[in-house]
């Protein structure tokens, strides 16, 4: 069992890191859910069962929801955005 424990630190840690160092975001959302999924079964190794199941619903699955919905919207508004500022640069050029 404490093989096992050792792994799944490992595992999670890893998980962690990756989820800090990866430039792509929708990448380290799911590191960071898949951190909260090794956490969650750290807790049931150590006998919190309670604990595990709150952190496997709040803090691996509603969380990577709430940041992919937030990841939507961003880049919903960066489109709409972009849309805007090149529609005003060709305004500009044709006023020129």
């Amino acid at each position: 069992m404490e093989i096992l424990f050792l792994i799944i630190s490992v595992f999670t840690v890893i998980t962690a890191l990756t989820a800090l160092a990866v430039k792509d975001r929708v990448v380290s959302v799911l590191a960071g859910g898949a951190t909260g999924l090794f956490a969650s079964i750290l807790f049931i190794i150590m006998a919190a069962p309670d604990v595990a199941m709150t952190e496997a619903a709040i803090g691996s699955g509603l969380t990577t929801f709430i940041f992919f919905f937030a990841l939507r919207k961003i880049r919903r508004n960066d489109q709409d955005h972009s849309y805007k500022v090149s529609e005003v640069t060709n305004r500009s050029r044709e006023n020129d």
